[in-house]
């Protein structure tokens, strides 16, 4: 939108509320610091407007860091069943991870959440990272292991 990320287009989107008991005057004189704690009523629309002007900016921006340079972070608790070769046990186990994803992994993971993924299927990306970088280092070690993640206690994501 022309204007975004410019003071006066959030000053005037919420000082422009059908009924509003606070016109874009006074929203003006807050942004100036004339006015230095604003009634509820118009804290609440305003920072509903900033939020939903920065905050898909902030998180695209976060979004594309992690999935051309950088990481995104998961940590779980949850039971990891194991496919191994002969002779290597293939119990389940209850773990607690906190691992580093590299940015192939991030750009899986948004693409298919922006494509309306479904939770399995998020679920299988994050088993696959999580197996390849903490399970197989890498490609360094366990090259036939495929890891199954079930039994989540939690899991969270953080850039």
């Amino acid at each position: 939108m022309p204007g975004d990320g410019k003071p006066g287009v959030t000053v005037k989107r919420v000082g422009k509320r059908p009924r509003a008991r606070s016109g874009s005057r006074t929203v003006e004189r807050y942004v100036k610091g004339q006015i230095k704690k604003p009634r509820p009523e118009l804290a609440e629309r305003m920072e509903r407007e900033v939020k939903k002007r920065w905050q898909p900016r902030i998180r695209a921006k976060a979004k594309k860091t992690a999935a051309t340079t950088g990481r995104i972070v998961v940590d779980t608790r949850a039971r990891f069943g194991y496919t191994a070769a002969v002779g290597t046990t293939d119990d389940g186990r209850l773990r607690h991870l906190t691992v580093a994803l590299p940015p192939e992994f991030a750009g899986r993971l948004f693409d298919a959440q922006d494509a309306g993924a479904s939770e399995q299927q998020l679920r299988d990306i994050a088993a696959e990272g999580l197996q390849e970088i903490y399970f197989k280092d890498g490609s360094r070690r366990a090259s036939g292991l495929l890891v199954e993640l079930t039994d989540i206690d939690h899991i969270e994501f953080d850039l």
